[in-house]
């Protein structure tokens, strides 16, 4: 029986629903005290708006998690991750077994203190880093959009977001929020957990705008709720759906860690378990009798029916894909799989630069690699951070612009850096594209932590980054990037290109097209290259990671090893130097991680016994796996200065004299 008045009161308003939401607030406060760590309050506050959505709106089913028309759900404030598990389990997600709840946080386990892609299904996305979830949610709403302007009768339905007020104090969040009211994604609804608690204390030490009104001013269609009155957040929830020409907020006011009698509303529910006598407290409050993560069998009997009733609309798909006369494709952009015409323009773009080698910047040479492969990948979709004209990003096949009134292949994601990375990491978990987008390589640091999500996640989203080095010139040292290789180099799992051509560069895009399970960084030149790869080949030889691109002589004195614009110096230096009786190998290293992950024989030869130098207009920091010392390192020590390219190279002694004058001190000649 609830002897609490407010309690009571709020479970008379629905008390079917209440009584499931009390099975994820029971689970929730079971785990969190079991583990001794984690955030119960979200999830008790929270619980009766996650009810209403599964129960009454939420497209899905439990028995097949990755059915391509299924709603997405995702929780932006991922700390409140127990919410989820608890959903996934109570509805029949074949992976999410009570021992899994009960290993809440531990090791092995799928669910992890904040929800991870891939370790367990229902899962869509990673959140924990704040605001990224509502940003990928926006690319997973454009993805919807495209497909379902593409494959009409396939494709049509919402994406939900759940957040608090940590997502919208993030910088990320008001970009993802302005891009999708830009855009009018009117398939994505934001509930909003406004409990006015944060780590810290009450929301009012810190954060004090109108957030309705920020939404509205963004082009949000916007409603506001109580968050325990389930039949007023289904009404919300459906007039949400209801609109389609722009995206929904609704703003819940709910109480944190509801049913505590103790800690309801203060910042003591938020982040730290409720302990074993408020937790029984917390249940009485509830009217909840049941044992340690036990669900009563109407209840779970009754929650298992949720996670079935989507079977029919699946069938129905089901059968309407089988008779869609585009469903082979479908299939296949589903399946990550690469049509056969992509095969023979990479053929051709290859044939074509053997033909005529291209002297050109690297950054114009991946606009040609795309203006040759993107023809023959409808799955393609393109953009950038309003540098479209320097990133060189926009071809023929990837023109059509993205706006309000039509969905297309090239999106304008205006001066959102990191906004564009978490959207496309959207795009790229949704499935049925590859997304890329553009900006300079000194901006990666705004895009940093989306970056990383790409590799945590192990999916494929490629990263178009120009302007490289010092080369770019007078913009000055805050538009040169100088850190930004070695510092992208340490993020596990992530394929960092620095080409140093024509060749390389197209060799990249191939790599990175075919890199699925692997996100890609392309760091690109403004200034222009020879092309050094001339002799016709059919083999990647960047998927090495590196090669000997040029041996002077016999035998071998000194290895010279360069990446981009600087393996041009590299040679230039190796011809002198056997002109004076040394024998040199020129290396080029366009990918550290493709390299270190080859047979160490093939390593050995590569690198070889013979003194090393590096040489690369960017930060020594990391070189010293491959050569002896820093000294052995032409690269730079500090920032650069505002010059042009050809003057900073020479102030900055990143010349082939320095490294000439390197080598012979090496060989002692």
């Amino acid at each position: 029986m609830i002897s609490d008045p407010f309690i009571a009161s709020k479970e008379k308003l629905a008390p079917e629903n209440f009584a499931l939401a009390n099975c994820i607030r029971a689970l929730s406060i079971d785990a969190v005290n079991a583990a001794n760590s984690g955030h119960p309050g979200a999830p008790m506050g929270m619980a009766d708006a996650a009810t209403v959505l599964f129960r009454n709106h939420l497209k899905f089913d439990a028995s097949q998690p990755n059915w391509p028309d299924r709603d997405r759900f995702v929780l932006s404030n991922g700390h409140a991750s127990m919410m989820l598990y608890s959903l996934l389990h109570l509805t029949g997600y074949e992976d999410m077994t009570i021992e899994e709840i009960r290993n809440f946080r531990q090791w092995g386990s799928k669910t992890a203190g904040h929800p991870e892609y891939g370790h367990a299904q229902g899962v869509e996305t990673t959140t924990g880093p704040l605001g990224q979830g509502i940003a990928t949610a926006v690319g997973m709403a454009m993805s919807e959009r495209l497909l379902a302007e593409e494959f009409p009768g396939l494709v049509d339905h919402n994406t939900y977001v759940m957040l608090g007020d940590g997502c919208l104090q993030e910088g990320i969040g008001q970009e993802a929020i302005s891009l999708a009211g830009h855009l009018g994604l009117g398939k994505l609804i934001v509930l909003y957990d406004d409990n006015d608690i944060t780590i810290d204390g009450p929301t009012s030490i810190s954060f004090s705008e109108n957030i309705p009104g920020r939404f509205e001013a963004c082009g949000w269609h916007v409603q506001s709720c109580d968050g325990h009155d389930a039949n007023a957040i289904d009404a919300a929830l459906s007039a949400a759906k209801a609109v389609t020409d722009k995206p929904s907020m609704i703003a819940m006011k709910t109480v944190i860690g509801f049913g505590s009698p103790n800690r309801a509303g203060t910042a003591g529910a938020h982040g730290a378990p409720l302990g074993a006598e408020e937790g029984e407290a917390a249940k009485q409050a509830l009217g909840w009798t049941a044992e340690p993560f036990e669900i009563p069998s109407d209840l779970a009997q009754d929650w298992r029916a949720i996670g079935a009733k989507g079977q029919t609309a699946r069938m129905d798909w089901e059968t309407a894909l089988s008779e869609h006369p585009q469903a082979n494709d479908f299939i296949r952009r589903q399946a990550t799989h690469l049509p056969q015409a992509y095969e023979t323009a990479l053929s051709d773009a290859r044939a074509a630069l053997f033909a005529e080698p291209a002297k050109v910047a690297t950054r114009k040479a991946s606009q040609m690699a795309l203006e040759a492969l993107a023809g023959s990948l409808p799955e393609l979709v393109g953009g950038s951070a309003d540098l479209t004209g320097s990133n060189l990003t926009r071809v023929p096949a990837v023109d059509s612009q993205f706006t309000r009134e039509k969905p297309g292949r090239y999106i304008g994601y205006g001066v959102r850096e990191f906004a564009m990375s978490a959207a496309m990491n959207g795009m790229a978990l949704h499935r049925g594209f590859i997304p890329y987008g553009g900006t300079f390589l000194v901006f990666s640091d705004y895009a940093r932590n989306a970056i990383r999500l790409s590799a945590l996640m192990g999916i494929g989203t490629i990263y178009v980054m120009t302007h490289d080095s010092i080369g770019l010139g007078e913009d000055g040292p805050t538009h040169q990037p100088v850190e930004h290789m070695a510092s992208l180099r340490v993020i596990p799992g992530l394929q960092v290109f620095r080409p140093c051509d024509a060749m390389e560069t197209l060799e990249c895009w191939d790599i990175a097209i075919r890199s699925r399970t692997t996100p890609s960084l392309m760091a690109l030149s403004r200034q222009g290259v020879p092309q050094l790869r001339t002799e016709a080949g059919d083999e990647n030889l960047t998927a090495k990671g590196a090669y000997v691109l040029r041996h002077y002589g016999e035998g071998r004195d000194v290895t010279l090893i360069a990446t981009g614009t600087e393996v041009m110096l590299a040679v230039e230096a190796a011809e002198k130097l056997h002109a004076d009786g040394l024998s040199v190998a020129v290396v080029s290293m366009p990918c550290w991680e493709l390299f270190d992950a080859q047979p160490q024989t093939y390593r050995d030869d590569v690198l070889g016994t013979a003194p090393r130098i590096a040489i690369e207009a960017a930060s020594k920091f990391g070189w010293t796996r491959y050569v002896a010392s820093e000294d052995d390192v032409i690269g730079m020590d500090g920032f650069g200065a505002s010059a042009p390219a050809e003057r900073l190279y020479e102030e900055f002694g990143i010349t082939s004299d320095a490294i000439i004058a390197r080598a012979r001190t090496l060989c002692g000649k």
